[in-house]
């Protein structure tokens, strides 16, 4: 990748409602990322009360370690499937926002060690890329192998 290393920080979110053990939903969320990341990640964890008062439960962490999180984009970019690497080169322009590139994956799958793009549910990455524009991100984006 770019040694310039263009990542400031990638924050993750999920949500684990009622329905849903807390542990399994982190154990889908440490395996979006490579695994020396995901051992170490520090999930911040939230409690909420639903619209129906129902329990929830938000998994938060914020990535900061920029000699390290160029191997996101590349655990990322192995696991997606070329049908989600398509579909996402056609929504790249929803996905990108003010030097972010807003990604979300199944849970369910995340949990079998899949990566899907998916918006029910999800768990939600934000790739924060310093001083780069929509063109450089998609290009950072296709270099990283995330797009065909």
């Amino acid at each position: 990748m770019n040694s310039k290393l263009p990542i400031g920080y990638i924050t993750i979110r999920a949500f684990a409602h009622a329905t849903e053990d807390p542990e399994k939903v982190l154990t889908a969320i440490r395996n979006t990322l490579p695994k020396e990341l995901g051992e170490n990640a520090v999930f911040q964890k939230t409690s909420l009360t639903g619209h129906h008062k129902n329990p929830i439960i938000l998994f938060e962490t914020k990535l900061a370690d920029r000699q390290r999180l160029p191997i996101v984009l590349q655990k990322i970019a192995a696991g997606l499937s070329a049908l989600d690497k398509e579909k996402l080169a056609q929504e790249i322009r929803l996905h990108v926002e003010k030097q972010n590139l807003y990604l979300r994956f199944n849970k369910q799958s995340a949990y079998q060690g899949e990566l899907r793009l998916s918006s029910s549910d999800p768990i939600h990455f934000r790739i924060h890329f310093r001083n780069k524009t929509p063109s450089e991100i998609m290009e950072i984006c296709r270099n990283a192998g995330m797009l065909p």
